[in-house]
């Protein structure tokens, strides 16, 4: 059983970056240097600052976690400064507790969230070559909607967006089908 909630001013930004590196470490094995690998816990408390950041946990261990932001005016990304749309970051889940619907769970609250701060889209960026994630991201509704270079990657990345107000309606309608 999972509990999710907002992160607490006594939560430990320490973990929380321990947890990110963990989760992130198939993507540095694979030669994927995103921020999140190796990132201090300076660096974790600036990108969950101003955000909405939402921790899961198993009993008293950290097992994932995702941060929501509010459109970002000073972002290199130019479609992270649209002001239509959320933004989805540092999303993880620790290996021992990946394939249990965790993932899914933490990406439902954060587009919930995105949903009702008045948002139509949320969006996200990701290495193009992890097809793995990209292919999850689009299974959950998402679509490419631009190639990104990051200043300080090597890999090309793609931005994704999500429409809220559509994903509204095929849940209804999914959930109207099956009862």
């Amino acid at each position: 059983m999972f509990t999710l909630r907002p992160l607490a001013e006594t939560d430990s930004i320490e973990q929380l970056t321990a947890l990110l590196h963990r989760a992130y470490a198939q993507l540095a094995a694979m030669g994927l240097r995103y921020t999140a690998v190796d990132q201090s816990a300076a660096v974790t408390r600036r990108r969950i600052a101003g955000g909405y950041c939402l921790l899961a946990w198993h009993g008293d261990e950290l097992v994932g976690t995702v941060t929501v932001h509010h459109p970002r005016p000073a972002s290199p990304c130019p479609q992270f400064r649209q002001p239509d749309g959320a933004v989805l970051m540092q999303f993880a889940v620790d290996p021992a507790w990946q394939g249990q619907r965790l993932g899914s769970r933490l990406m439902d609250a954060a587009e919930d969230w995105a949903r009702r701060q008045g948002y139509r889209r949320i969006r996200l960026d990701t290495a193009e070559p992890a097809t793995h994630l990209v292919e999850r991201y689009l299974k959950r509704g998402y679509r490419v909607e631009a190639p990104l270079q990051w200043p300080d990657k090597a890999y090309a990345s793609v931005v994704m967006v999500k429409e809220l107000e559509a994903a509204a309606a095929t849940r209804t309608l999914v959930c109207t089908a099956t009862n």
